[in-house]
């Protein structure tokens, strides 16, 4: 009798190490397997605080997985099922339930591309960000209006205007407005070092007053090689007490301006019309990258102080008004039409 009870509890170990080892065969199997031999990409879409069978489901929906329960199990076993993190993936349909699960737990999130050219404005950087997907224009410009927000990012000025830093830079959709504006003023930071900040002490400006005159720098430059030359000018004018007098800082200061100033805007005070104040304008009238900050700091040697536009993307530089209005003349007047 013990001999058939020691038999047949035998019998049911070994049944369950079959069991166990078939089950361990088909789960490594699984886990290595992917739906497909030919791969189709899938944008993934992980919800906060999703529960761990709506994301089982998702993926067999989507043909990422062949088996639910499969799946789920696979993630007890590997205790990830708080460890998988909200976001959006891109997968495809030649991964395996390992690499998906690797994927989900680390978070590698899709990333979205924007690209912030030169020279533009708030509101302009405000429309590529909402373009992007990644966040409203409205609450863009809020945020760049928010002057707890500012005080906390340590910066001068009454808007963020000017230390947006020109850059591309990738975010993922779950990046909130907040953190995407941080990274623009963290990369401004770092562009604009302890050399420089010691630079602009030297010459007598503040930090500020640097980023006011290289956003200016950057909207009168169509020619990247003449922006020490266009800086010299008006490093010139400050010296001797001129008026700027540069038309962006004109429009900047406008609500009607539609692609042509006009003698009523040259015309109009405004705390950025460099025609009727002196100095330099009330803060920056764009984002200037790190060439137009440079030769804020750094402007060339010259006595120049007129430019206008020979309509080519360069200048012609004078050191005396007869000059410059023969230029004006030449370049400008001549080519006008009516």
């Amino acid at each position: 009798m013990i001999k058939k009870i020691i038999l047949f509890f035998a019998i049911i170990c070994l049944c369950i190490a079959i069991a166990a080892g078939v089950a361990t065969h088909w789960m490594a199997s699984f886990i290595k397997t992917p739906v497909a031999q030919i791969s189709k990409p899938v944008n993934f879409t992980v919800s906060s605080g999703q529960h761990l069978s709506i994301i089982a489901q998702n993926l067999k929906d989507q043909d990422l997985i062949s088996n639910l329960l499969a799946f789920k199990i696979y993630v007890r076993i590997k205790k990830a099922a708080t460890r998988i993190k909200a976001g959006e993936y891109e997968m495809n349909t030649g991964m395996s339930p390992k690499t998906i699960l690797n994927v989900l737990t680390l978070g590698k999130n899709k990333l979205y591309r924007l690209t912030i050219p030169e020279g533009l404005n708030m509101e302009e950087i405000s429309t590529l960000a909402q373009k992007a997907g990644l966040c409203s224009s409205e609450q863009f410009l809020s945020l760049c209006n928010d002057l707890e927000f500012i005080n906390q990012l340590e910066l001068p000025g009454m808007t963020l205007e000017g230390y947006l830093f020109p850059d591309t830079y990738f975010f993922s959709r779950q990046t909130d407005c907040k953190t995407l504006i941080k990274k623009m003023i963290s990369t401004f930071n770092k562009t604009f070092n302890d050399t420089w900040k010691a630079r602009a002490k030297k010459i007598g400006l503040s930090v500020h007053e640097v980023v006011i005159l290289a956003s200016i720098i950057e909207k009168e430059t169509g020619n990247g090689k003449e922006r020490p030359i266009i800086s010299s000018v008006f490093h010139n004018r400050l010296k001797r007490n001129m008026r700027l007098e540069s038309d962006p800082t004109v429009i900047y200061g406008v609500s009607d301006y539609h692609g042509r100033i006009r003698y009523k805007h040259l015309r109009r005070v405004t705390p950025y019309n460099t025609y009727k104040i002196n100095g330099l304008p009330a803060g920056p009238i764009a984002n200037p990258g790190g060439q137009s900050l440079k030769a804020a700091l750094y402007p060339a040697k010259t006595k120049y102080l007129f430019f206008v536009s020979k309509n080519d993307t360069t200048h012609k530089f004078s050191t005396n008004l007869k000059d410059h209005n023969r230029a004006v003349k030449k370049y400008q007047l001549n080519h006008q039409t009516f």
